[in-house]
Order: C-alpha cells, then sequence, then structure tokens
C-alpha cells in the first residue's frame, strides 16, 4: 500500500508535474537565476528598480508564445497547459500584443 506522499507524487507525475527540490537545481531556474545574476552585475552601482515586472515580462511572453505554437493557437488547449482560464490568457495576452496563430 502506497503512502500520502507517494500516492500525491504518483498523481502528480499522471498530470504531467514533477515535484522540484527546494533548492531549485533544474535547468530553468538555473537560467533565470544565472540572467538575474549577470543582470545585476551589469547595473553595478545603478538603482535598479521593477526588477519583478522584468522579470514576469521576460519570462511570461516566450512562455504565452511557445506555448500558443506549440498547441497551434488553440487557446483551450494554452490555457489548460498552463493553467489559467481563456479568459486570462486572453487578456495577457492582448497585453503583450501577442496574436493567435488562428
Amino acid at each position: 500500500m502506497k503512502t500520502a506522499a507517494a500516492r500525491d507524487a504518483s498523481e502528480q507525475m499522471a498530470i504531467g508535474l514533477r515535484v522540484v527540490e527546494p533548492d531549485r537545481a533544474d535547468p530553468l531556474s538555473q537560467c533565470v537565476r544565472s540572467a538575474l545574476l549577470d543582470y545585476l552585475e551589469k547595473m553595478a552601482d545603478h538603482e535598479v528598480t521593477g526588477l519583478y515586472e522584468l522579470v514576469i515580462g521576460e519570462v511570461e511572453r516566450p512562455l504565452f508564445e511557445t506555448v500558443l505554437s506549440h498547441t497551434d493557437g488553440n487557446l483551450s488547449q494554452a490555457s489548460r497547459m498552463l493553467g489559467m482560464t481563456r479568459s486570462t490568457l486572453r487578456k495577457r495576452l492582448s497585453g503583450y500584443g501577442i496574436e493567435r496563430d488562428r
């Protein structure tokens, strides 16, 4: 008989999720960390403001573009993959000026 933790892990794997350890050693996290360290180093003594919005914009736009391309512009599939409603996805796409391929 499976423990609750093993059952939760199995369920997550079944729906395409994976558990990432707290040290965040997965490639995407490493990429983001590396890019941020590089950015902050280049900013040197300049004041850094609005970093959150900068990072979200830099990550969210290619995320949406890639998922839309992968789903051939199908908003229903893309919203399911992203874990958001279609209306939220449409609003975010509009904010970035991204149009569906369909």
